[in-house]
């Protein structure tokens, strides 16, 4: 990525008809933007929208990654997407409704050719699927490992899928019911087999952000690393949520402390308690994490 080697937290959505808006965002403390030729954008200004996007591209703000959301397989639109906004070399494209691996393949061959026309490195650009938007798309979580060098994370959405599944709602009582938690899990499940990142989806109660935190809280004790978002409200918000507490911090410098007298195997008893390699792991993490947000 060009834009920075921190941890990537936060991905805020920016639609990609707004100079207004992307100027915000662009200014604020996100750690990456998804300019978005998708969802946020009316059929109406789709071609307007991706030279405005290829103009967010040449003003963009160097400590900021920048991923672009092209429109899906299906709507024929992606390879024109894709033809105006590459010479921008954002850091990564989003892959709406992905439904298997080879989608991403299939986004790969793309990105070979248009970084080839625009002497962009090979490689540079990374992909980033949404992997829960279509019923199809739970049956093969496994086929994203190994499906692209590129293959930045996985991100999970829910609201695609209210449709697909032909739900009503997709919570209860400020909770996802059970078809969006399994495929909130399987999404999580599916990025660590790959050894990419987990991206936590949007949370759509703009001014909740008591509801945002405990989400957040909730997405970064179950693994995830990183959340998108949909309003610069919430940045600030889920960086301290992603933010390990005083005591986890505490404990994770006694724990790396530590490791040096260990013994061999690495196995030692730290507050009466075993310590052994996946807790040396979740030390390393915890750390840092912590220093991301110093």
């Amino acid at each position: 990525m060009t834009a920075t080697t921190r941890p990537i937290r936060s991905l805020l959505f920016v639609p990609g008809d707004s100079l207004r808006k992307f100027e915000r965002a662009s200014e604020g403390p996100a750690d990456a933007l998804i300019l978005d030729l998708e969802d946020s954008v009316a059929p109406p200004r789709k071609v307007e929208a991706r030279t405005i996007t290829a103009q967010m591209l040449a003003r963009r703000n160097p400590n900021q990654m920048v991923f672009v959301r092209v429109n899906a397989f299906d709507t024929d639109l992606t390879v024109a997407d894709l033809a105006t906004v590459m010479a921008g070399q954002p850091d990564g494209i989003v892959l709406p409704k992905a439904r298997h691996g080879d989608d991403v393949r299939r986004l790969g061959h793309c990105l070979d050719a248009f970084e080839a026309t625009h002497q962009i490195a090979p490689g540079h650009t990374r992909i980033l699927p949404i992997v829960t938007e279509t019923a199809e798309s739970l049956f093969a979580m496994a086929s994203y490992r190994d499906s692209s060098p590129r293959l930045w994370g996985l991100m999970w959405g829910a609201e695609d899928l209210t449709a697909a599944l032909g739900a009503y709602n997709n919570q209860d009582g400020g909770a996802y019911t059970s078809p969006f938690r399994l495929a909130r899990d399987l999404c999580l499940a599916a990025a660590r087999a790959a050894g990419v990142e987990p991206v936590d989806t949007v949370y759509v109660d703009v001014k909740n952000l008591d509801g945002l935190r405990a989400e957040t809280q909730a997405a970064r004790r179950d693994g995830f690393t990183c959340k998108a978002l949909i309003h610069p409200s919430h940045v600030d918000v889920v960086h301290e949520a992603f933010q390990p507490n005083a005591a986890e911090i505490d404990w994770a410098r006694r724990v790396l402390a530590a490791i040096a007298s260990a013994p061999a195997d690495g196995v030692f008893v730290l507050d009466g308690r075993m310590v052994d390699q996946p807790h040396i792991r979740k030390a390393k993490q915890i750390m840092a994490q912590a220093g991301n947000g110093s």
